[in-house]
């Protein structure tokens, strides 16, 4: 038996063993999950959402860690959600990001959690936006959220932030590299890390003319800034912390961070119907109906949208 108000008393009241509890309930999509949601609702919509992403290794793990000290220096309550791959033998987080955040592990207002992507794509795991509530309703005011590292379709990560940080690093690739894989776009602050690495000033130059190809923006529109980091050191990281503060600035006085929000909010709604839906309809490919629809298209006698269109209005009643 599980305490929901019991459980969300306790983890407003920063106990990280109930937040684990809340968190795990989402993860295995437990029947409390919608007990756990409305619970937690009223206490939502003040935490300050960033995400990173980047190409696997250019220290986004490292650079977490130090935005998480940086941002406890400023004396905020922060939350940390790294997803990993999957391991193919538990289905668990593969890497433990958390090994790499130590520094932080006796700190009562860091909040740490490893999540495995179960064979989700996006960079995200599928459990994402409700563990984001989860840490959210906790009291956290920042939560970090770092995805797997992206290659050129992992970018859900945008979706689901109030800002986006791309990181990049010296010898990673080149900014034609970052523009396949669609991160030039999502970047809201650009992060070169590893900056003490040659050719580091050439990879932020060769950035911000990325940025610059094609560039239509009104005034007062958000230009990404790019900054520099040796994030093993700390370097740099007040700086990204100074431009972050400004973006959200930006957000909240151009009315982007609510539209954001509903965005959030609306793909939130959808994916929870749509799976709703899917388990009310169940596996049609024992279905009667489908059969003989199936039977009819590999005939020639039926185009499969028609067939499609046919099997929606049997099962809705339309």
């Amino acid at each position: 038996m599980v305490d929901v108000a019991t459980l969300v008393e306790q983890a407003r009241e920063g106990r990280p063993r109930a937040v684990a509890r809340l968190i795990t309930l989402v993860e295995n999509a437990a029947p409390q999950l919608r007990e756990v949601m409305a619970a937690l609702t009223p206490y939502t919509g003040q935490a300050y959402t960033v995400g990173l992403t980047g190409s696997p290794g250019v220290g986004k793990s490292t650079s977490t860690s130090a935005l998480v000290s940086a941002y406890r220096r400023l004396g905020k309550r922060v939350g940390v959600l790294a997803v990993d791959p999957s391991s193919p033998f538990s289905g668990g987080a593969l890497l433990g990001d958390r090994v790499r955040m130590q520094d932080h592990a006796t700190d009562p207002e860091v909040f740490i959690r490893s999540m495995a992507t179960r064979g989700h794509l996006g960079g995200l795991s599928w459990a994402a936006p409700q563990a984001l509530r989860v840490l959210d309703g906790a009291g956290c005011e920042v939560i970090l959220v770092e995805t797997v590292g992206v290659g050129q379709s992992e970018v859900e990560i945008a979706a689901q932030a109030d800002t986006t940080v791309v990181l990049l690093a010296p010898g990673m690739g080149d900014g034609i590299q970052a523009a396949k894989a669609g991160i030039l776009e999502i970047g809201d602050v650009f992060v070169v890390n590893k900056a003490d690495r040659d050719g580091a000033d050439a990879t932020a130059r060769e950035l911000n003319h990325m940025l610059g190809l094609g560039e239509s923006r009104e005034p007062g529109d958000w230009r990404p800034p790019i900054v520099k980091t040796v994030a093993a050191r700390g370097e740099g990281m007040d700086e990204v912390v100074e431009a972050l503060e400004k973006h959200r600035a930006w957000l909240e006085a151009s009315g982007e961070l609510a539209a954001r929000r509903r965005r959030r909010a609306a793909d939130e709604v959808q994916a929870i119907a749509l799976a709703a839906l899917r388990a009310r309809i169940g596996d049609l490919r024992g279905d009667r109906r489908l059969s003989a629809l199936a039977e009819r298209v590999a005939a020639g006698e039926l185009d499969p949208y028609g067939a499609a269109d046919q099997l929606v209005a049997d099962l809705t009643g339309a």
